[in-house]
């Protein structure tokens, strides 16, 4: 072995040292961005799913849904250059694709990421394309057998809306002189401001790749920390909401520009792993400046400000014995937002946007990569606004602002 390839092992050996010491290789495609795949003109197939059944107790009803099931499809090209891909199925059924056009159906199918990664040097890289930006705890790594509850976090669901993809480039490095501190920097297309809710924020107002509309621009960045046994991270986002042509938007008295009626999003996290022993913290806020612009022009009850934030821990009882290779995790989180934290004077507030959910649990792994889980889910809230309730009685359908649910799921990745 001569020198050059004495030091290409090296590297190669500290690259996935390094890597396994910051994040767990749980696929194929983990593999593959990691760098752990060598031989180039290499194709890798890996994916995941979820399943579920959940009763509502105060209404007596229940759903069962095949949630999702994504196929990722990734090729190395050679060392500097790998594609990856990933296409979701939700709910199991596309509407009108169910032998007798039925429009009920309540599925889809979605690019969930398409992009080229060019690795600049050992720890630096660049991604093109629809990708993932790194916000939140969830929202990048979202596969469902590494967080606890049939459900994702809720506020990483409505506050930091997993999983959140746009069109762009994105920078991804580390700090030479702090060992385990990460970056990530991110220009995407914006969002759109039509389609925001008060009782979603601005998860509907995503364009998710498609066709995106307007000059609006988002950019993302993140510190991520590892230390010991911590994982620290604070993330953020700014972005124009004006998905329009000038003309139009100068029509509807909206800004427009790359960062035309901005949205602000900020989130701080951290996880502590040891012994089995896991904890998670995550607070988020929101604020969209322009939210009485916005409702003027759309009416969709914008708000200026939302907030919350989760607290969940958990433990393996089998971890004294299996290490975690077989895993029974029994959990508690504690979830609060405000979903109208604010309002500007053309908003109506709405006391059901103030919601708390106590969940407890567990989550079995028999094995790497498949999770059987289990909860209940308790769900608090204000009392809706009368002003906006348009079906009547008896038509409307009961609300409680106290809640029970029952959920029971599987899931994979591979």
């Amino acid at each position: 072995m001569n020198y050059k390839q004495l030091l290409a092992f090296f590297s190669f050996f500290f690259c996935i040292n390094h890597y396994k010491a910051q994040a767990q290789v749980l696929t194929q495609e983990d593999s593959l961005y990691a760098g752990l795949i060598s031989k180039d003109q290499k194709t890798v197939l890996s994916g995941y799913g979820e399943a579920r059944y959940t009763v509502n107790t105060k209404r007596k009803t229940a759903t069962a849904s095949l949630s999702r099931v994504v196929l990722f499809v990734g090729h190395r090209f050679n060392h500097k250059i790998s594609l990856f891909t990933e296409m979701e199925l939700e709910d199991a059924l596309v509407a009108g694709q169910s032998g007798d056009e039925d429009a009920s159906a309540k599925g889809g199918i979605s690019m969930e990421q398409a992009f080229l990664k060019f690795n600049l040097n050992p720890t630096t890289y660049l991604v093109a394309g629809l990708f993932i930006p790194r916000l939140g705890i969830i929202n990048e790594n979202h596969l469902p057998t590494t967080f606890n509850g049939v459900d994702r976090p809720f506020v990483e669901e409505l506050i930091i809306p997993s999983t959140w993809r746009e069109i762009g480039v994105g920078l991804y490095g580390t700090i030479k002189n702090i060992p385990g501190l990460n970056y990530s920097l991110a220009l995407t297309n914006g969002l759109n401001a039509e389609n925001f809710t008060s009782g979603s924020g601005i998860r509907k107002g995503r364009q998710l790749g498609s066709q995106a509309g307007g000059l609006g621009i988002g950019a993302s960045g993140s510190l991520l920390y590892y230390i010991h046994n911590f994982r620290l991270q604070a993330s953020g986002y700014i972005g124009g909401s004006t998905a329009l042509e000038r003309r139009v938007a100068d029509s509807l008295l909206l800004d427009s520009g790359p960062f035309g009626n901005p949205v602000l999003l900020g989130e701080i996290d951290g996880q502590y792993t040891n012994k089995g022993w896991n904890v998670r913290l995550l607070a988020a806020g929101i604020s969209i400046p322009k939210a009485f612009e916005i409702n003027r022009a759309y009416a969709n009850n914008t708000p200026n400000a939302i907030a919350g934030g989760y607290a969940e821990t958990s433990y393996d009882v089998l971890y004294p014995k299996h290490k975690g290779a077989k895993s029974l995790l029994v959990f508690g989180r504690y979830e609060y937002m405000d979903l109208n934290a604010s309002v500007p004077v053309n908003g109506i507030q709405n006391d059901a946007n103030r919601q708390q959910y106590i969940i407890a649990g567990f989550t079995f792994k028999p094995i790497r990569g498949v999770a059987v889980k289990a909860d209940y889910v308790q769900r608090i809230t204000g009392e809706p606004n009368p002003a906006l309730i348009i079906t009547p009685f008896p038509q409307q359908v009961p609300y409680f602002k106290s809640n029970g649910f029952i959920n029971l799921g599987v899931s994979y990745n591979f």
